[in-house]
This record gives C-alpha cells, structure tokens and sequence, in this order.
C-alpha cells in the first residue's frame, strides 16, 4: 500500500523518481525500491517523504490512493517556464557582471592615463650612462608607449561593450 501510494502521489505531483530523490538527498534507486515494495523507507524519512510530495504521513501510510492523471503538458510548460526564468536570470546576471568588468577596465585605462599625463615621463630625464637605469628605463618607455597605442583601442571595444550590454532584449 505504501509503495503504491508513494508511486501514486509522486506522479500526480508531476516528479520523476530522480526528482523526488533529489529532493530526499537520496539515489533515485532507493525511491525505485519503495515504489516496487522492495524495501520501506524508516519513520524520519518518512516524515520527509511526506513534506517533499506535500502530503500528510497518514495519507502515505492509508488507503490506496487513486492516481491523479498529471497534466503531462501542463506540467512539462511549468518545468520549462522555471526553466526559461532561470536561463534569464543567469543571462542578466552574466550581462551586468560583464558589464561592470568592462566599466572598471574604461575607469582603469583613463586613471591610468591620468597618471601618465601627471608624470609627463620621467625617465626622460636619467643618467642613461649606467646601464641598470637605461634597461629600467627603456622598459619603462616601451611600456607606456605600448600602453598609448593599444590603450584606446581597448578603450573604445570596452565602451562598444558598455553600450551593447546595456541595451534591454527585445524578446
């Protein structure tokens, strides 16, 4: 009786046995051995059992239950509409996290260039006799001017970015 009414109350609750088992922290085999009658869950899983299907522990321990037929098009719509609100949420969350990223890279590159305004590169101006100062000094110079040409390139694809991952979906 028991195993007919677990069977019976998960089907009309629209859940496979994995989804139950999910649920119960359970491998689906072991809500398969209550359903075929091949094993009984104790009284503590019980008592989850019952809060999972939503139905009192009488009514799982009582009569037979009549198998409600789910709506198996109903049901599948509303897995799939939760289904579909969450790929939104995880698009829109990825869309800001992206968004934000690209925000500070535009904040980095204009700091960046502030600062390389206010220094007015000083290395111009050592004793490039001493050969420790000319390599730290050449590197210096290389970076910045690798920095000048590829920065607003950077710049502008982030601002690109900016603008596209803020535009609303029309779907």
């Amino acid at each position: 009786m028991l195993n007919e009414n677990i069977k019976a109350i998960r089907k009309s609750k629209g859940l496979s046995q994995q989804e139950l088992a999910v649920k119960l922290n359970v491998v689906r085999q072991t809500v398969s051995k209550w359903e075929q009658g091949l094993s009984v869950p104790d009284s503590d899983m019980l008592v989850s059992l019952s809060e999972a299907l939503e139905t009192p522990v009488s009514t799982l321990l009582g009569e037979t239950v009549i198998e409600a037929e789910a709506d198996g098009l109903k049901a599948i719509s509303a897995k799939l509409e939760v289904i579909n609100l969450q790929l939104a949420r995880r698009k829109t969350t990825r869309k800001r996290i992206i968004r934000g990223l690209l925000i500070t890279l535009c904040a980095g590159i204009a700091v960046i260039f502030a600062i390389l305004l206010a220094l007015k590169s000083p290395y111009l101006d050592w004793d490039y006799s001493n050969p420790e100062t000319s390599v730290l000094g050449v590197a210096f110079h290389s970076l910045e001017w690798m920095f000048v040409r590829a920065a607003p390139v950077v710049f502008i694809g982030a601002a690109i970015g900016i603008f596209l991952t803020g535009k609303k979906d029309e779907s």
